[in-house]
């Protein structure tokens, strides 16, 4: 299989290495192991420094013209800009992955169609769940989401397509082949659980962007709420985002700011170290499809406190505490029972541990390439 992956990214080339955005490109990068040839496709950032994340050696980028937002002015120029490296990226490969929905992954369905390539769809999140929780209000936006999304379940129902999780694999069941994925950075040399001590001090861990659908201001609150039950707990806050400086004011608000630790973002191998140095994942979502970070968590047998939305119930199961979105006092309370309860805790590391061996990339990649290469083109 010579495959491209189409997903809306943002790469750099930096110190003679690619670099990207977000983590999903290191996972997409890690289908050259059963490629022939792997191709990326995505918005190039002209800018000379490192991205987030640095992608292995090798890796190929096609790289369409760079715009900051979808929804910015400067969008619709560089969308007609892309067409051609569109038509080229397809010139020495057989299969086409698009993650979207998204306006050049349509396009490139067409593309694709016309040269007689495999193309299969795919989708990590809910795209009118993500617009409504990020551009609140914004009904111009919300539409051209709900049309987006109607147009690839459209498509879905000609090719086959790939979802991370059972929400969107629910919403996506009318498509003429399904596949629902985790989408996961863990191999089964990272499964490691870790002792740990529980009669002194404490630490919530989050991991996540701080962006409004992830609802970081949560944070704060269950963090206080927290510290009335059990002062020993504090919080260490990985993630980064437009919501960083209100997260920090609503702290200082509640006067818990010295309990709590803002690290930003932190690359996976440093999370490996936070993920080991905790005594729970907190995990405040609004929306979710399959939130990678509770694998993560699992395979350092860390237990887990998670609202209970989208695809965070299939994916833990009975191996977290979930509670509803949006209550500060419900977390609060059951990471104070974990403190408490050791019995529990043991159960919950077991059963994780478990959910983190079903979950491994190196699993997660044979099935979708075995589902990448049977699709009829």
């Amino acid at each position: 299989m010579r495959l491209a992956v189409f997903s809306d990214l943002i790469y750099r080339r930096h110190g003679g290495a690619l670099w990207a955005d977000e983590a999903f490109a290191l996972f997409a990068a890690r289908l050259a192991e059963v490629s022939e040839r792997l191709v990326l496709v995505g918005r190039l950032d002209p800018a000379d420094e490192p991205h987030a994340h640095r992608l292995p050696d090798g890796v190929e980028l096609a790289g369409l013209p760079y715009y900051a937002d979808l929804g910015g002015a400067r969008a619709p120029v560089a969308l007609a800009r892309s067409l051609r490296a569109l038509w080229r990226a397809l010139d020495d490969v057989d299969t086409v992955w698009l993650l979207g929905p998204h306006p050049l992954g349509i396009v490139l369905a067409l593309f694709g169609v016309a040269r007689r390539r495999r193309v299969v769809l795919g989708v990590r999140q809910n795209l009118p769940a993500y617009v409504r929780a990020r551009r609140p209000g914004r009904r111009a936006l919300l539409l051209a989401a709900q049309l987006l999304e109607g147009a690839w379940r459209a498509l879905a129902r000609v090719f086959g397509v790939v979802v991370v999780g059972p929400d969107l694999a629910q919403r996506y069941r009318g498509a003429r082949r399904l596949l629902d994925i985790p989408i996961s950075l863990i191999d089964e040399a990272d499964i490691a659980p870790v002792e740990r001590v529980y009669d002194g001090d404490l630490v919530a861990l989050s991991v996540g962007r701080l962006d409004a659908e992830k609802n970081p201001l949560l944070l704060a609150d269950a963090l206080a709420a927290l510290r009335r039950r059990d002062p020993r707990w504090r919080m260490v806050i990985c993630g980064d985002g437009v919501l960083r400086d209100a997260l920090a004011a609503r702290l200082e608000e509640l006067g818990v700011a010295e309990h709590a630790e803002l690290r930003g973002y932190l690359p996976f191998d440093a999370l490996r170290a936070e993920y080991r140095a905790g005594h729970a994942l907190l995990h405040v979502s609004w929306t979710e499809g399959f939130p990678q970070v509770l694998i993560e968590a699992f395979a350092a047998g860390l237990p887990v406190v998670a609202t209970d939305v989208g695809g965070v119930a299939a994916v833990a199961g009975d191996a977290a505490l979930l509670v509803p979105p949006g209550d500060a006092e419900a977390p609060a309370t059951q990471l104070a029972r974990l403190a408490d309860d050791a019995q529990e805790r043991s159960r919950l590391v077991e059963r994780a541990l478990a959910r983190a061996r079903e979950h491994t990339a190196s699993a997660t990649i044979a099935r979708l390439a075995a589902f990448l290469s049977s699709e009829a083109p």
